[in-house]
């Protein structure tokens, strides 16, 4: 459980998991197949070939082919000699970093959150509750110990680690747009308590104050709402291509389709004119964490 909601399931939904069919479990090996990608772009970009390429990383042309279509991991020297070599930035070394380090994310979750990585602009719509790039390890604490089935203590320091790393994004990535609308009443809860409900707002208030972040509230009364449908997410990719997420109690649903993007693009942007401005978004988020 990533976040946590009840699955949106509708027949304009029609491209989930892979793209190929109604899945919604994402391919096994896709950050293998993300991480050749990026390896082969930047490959390309060089003008190599493989197998140009191949004896300058030190690894036969059929190596190096399996690595960018994704199957087989890369050795442990590879990312960085292909980085140095490719002249790529630091983009493959850090795209590498996220073969091994999934763990504590949802299997079905995966897929969504390796196209996070790259992304240009995420849009997050949230009625259930905070979501995980915005959240205090006390409040996401809070969600798992409250779990059902319940789950082990290292299980627990599992899932939060991997939130808490997944976080990093807001930092690392300062040329992502990420904006976020959120319902006022996900403050009103207070879940796990008023001190917790203190920090979690402070810690908002403190990422609104970044360049590349935007948080908006949703106000408790509102005559029109365009988010009806449940949460759900938007971003896109460098190419360009866009993609949402809807997520359920139990598996999650990757939508490609373009008349699919199509509906999500008008609900978030109605959406974002039916929120409170930035200004007003935070001077409420202020009122709420001084009542407390």
């Amino acid at each position: 459980m990533t976040h946590g909601t009840d699955s949106i399931d509708s027949p304009m939904y029609g491209t989930f998991g892979n793209g190929s069919g109604r899945s919604p479990e994402p391919e096994p090996q896709y950050s293998l197949k993300m991480f050749g990608e990026v390896v082969k772009t930047f490959r390309k970009r060089a003008r190599l070939t493989q197998e140009q390429f191949a004896p300058l990383v030190g690894y036969s042309p059929e190596t190096v082919a399996s690595i960018e279509q994704g199957r087989r991991l890369p050795p442990p020297d590879f990312a960085e000699r292909a980085d140095s070599i490719l002249d790529a930035f630091g983009v493959i070394l850090a795209a590498a970093k996220h073969l091994t380090r999934r763990k504590g994310l949802a299997s079905w979750f995966r897929q969504w959150a390796e196209l996070e990585l790259l992304a240009l602009s995420l849009y997050t719509y949230e009625c259930r509750l905070i979501p995980g790039l915005l959240q205090t390890p006390a409040y996401a604490r809070t969600l798992f110990a409250d779990q059902l089935p319940p789950l082990a203590d290292e299980q627990i320091e599992a899932q939060l680690a991997a939130r808490l790393d997944r976080q990093r994004l807001l930092h690392e990535r300062p040329n992502t747009a990420f904006s976020f609308i959120l319902e006022e009443h996900l403050f009103l809860r207070d879940l796990g308590g008023e001190d917790v409900t203190r920090e979690l707002l402070d810690h908002i208030l403190d990422l609104s104050e970044l360049r590349n972040v935007d948080v908006q509230i949703m106000p408790l009364v509102r005559h029109h709402h365009a988010g009806l449908g449940g949460p759900v997410q938007l971003l896109e990719t460098p190419g360009h291509q866009w993609f949402g997420y809807l997520e359920g109690q139990a598996h999650g649903q990757l939508v490609s389709d373009p008349k699919a993007i199509s509906v999500i693009q008008m609900r978030c942007a109605s959406m974002r004119s039916q929120a409170l401005s930035l200004d007003d978004s935070k001077s409420l988020m202020r009122r709420m964490r001084g009542a407390r």
